[in-house]
């Protein structure tokens, strides 16, 4: 048998396997990204932010069908935490702030779109 178990190139000798699977490893980082964008209407709101370059809560609100005032907020939160949106707030009164996707979101964009292709063209199992 050769020295790994995949066509991904995971060691599997003890020594190298800390580098995949280790809290440092791939395995982590992959988990942490999702993470990130684990949550019922995170996608949608990555998404419809990917399609205009930046946008109003109530727009999101009137786009993303189902979602509460509440879930919206915390969604924008957590994902400005994570850094893959960014807030933009215009001082004004009334109140006038806008959401975009920042550097990292423009990056993470294409994986999702091909995680959307994979699924499209995987067999659904139900």
């Amino acid at each position: 048998m050769n020295e790994t178990s995949t066509h991904f190139k995971v060691p599997i000798a003890a020594e190298d396997r800390e580098r995949c699977l280790g809290p440092d490893g791939a395995a982590a980082h992959v988990s942490r990204v999702l993470r990130m964008i684990q949550g019922k209407w995170k996608l949608a709101i990555l998404f419809r932010l990917y399609a205009d370059p930046s946008l109003r809560t109530s727009q999101l609100m009137r786009d993303i069908v189902g979602i509460s005032q509440k879930m919206l907020t915390q969604h924008l939160r957590e994902l400005e935490e994570d850094c893959l949106i960014e807030r933009i707030d215009f001082a004004m009164k009334p109140l006038h702030v806008e959401y975009r996707l920042s550097g990292q979101g423009w990056q993470l964009m294409p994986l999702l779109v091909e995680a959307r292709r994979f699924s499209t063209n995987h067999p659904d199992r139900k």
